[in-house]
């Protein structure tokens, strides 16, 4: 009789335990969360043809943080996460990125960078969308606009929304396309 306790005491906890588990007590992989913008890459003499991006890097203003998917590589789009407690999120956009060392390989202090770097400024506000008791809420980002900051010598021409100022709640369609 000892035996037959040990066997179903088990079994009655690990049923207890299963059964008292609801649907919104485990946040899938599947579910939508806050989404990044997406922004893909266009060529601007011939608008409908994409274009990559050679040594291309992203990194954020005012830090030193950089993308890790986006560190000197060839791309023709880009997924970029937005600050949910600002109203606006600047990002470094490199074309062409490296490093000069200066003739000195072993000498950090006075490495600079080379290529064109444009300053995006990407502008919105935020909403707070419940998604679920495990997931909790996601952020919506609304009114949506990217500003490029002129200089003498950018390599971005033009950035245009392609989703008629729709809310950024997904990541399945670009929301911006840019050209250069």
């Amino acid at each position: 009789m000892k035996k037959l306790k040990f066997i179903i005491i088990p079994i009655i906890i690990v049923f207890v335990a299963f059964s008292s588990c609801e649907k919104d007590d485990i946040c899938s992989d599947e579910t939508s969360t806050t989404a990044r913008l997406y922004i893909q890459f266009y060529n601007s003499s011939n608008t409908d043809n994409l274009k990559t991006v050679s040594k291309f890097r992203v990194q954020g203003v005012d830090n030193d943080e950089v993308l890790s998917d986006y560190d000197i590589v060839t791309a023709s789009s880009v997924y970029l996460p937005l600050k949910t407690s600002e109203n606006s999120t600047q990002f470094k956009f490199h074309n062409n990125y490296s490093i000069n060392d200066n003739g000195t390989p072993d000498d950090d202090s006075d490495d600079y960078p080379n290529g064109n770097e444009d300053i995006i400024t990407i502008s919105y506000t935020t909403k707070l969308d419940y998604v679920s008791k495990a997931c909790g809420y996601k952020t919506v980002f609304e009114n949506v606009t990217i500003t490029v900051e002129d200089d003498s010598n950018n390599w971005i021409d033009y950035i245009l929304s392609t989703t008629d100022n729709e809310p950024i709640s997904n990541e399945d369609e670009a929301h911006f396309n840019l050209f250069h």
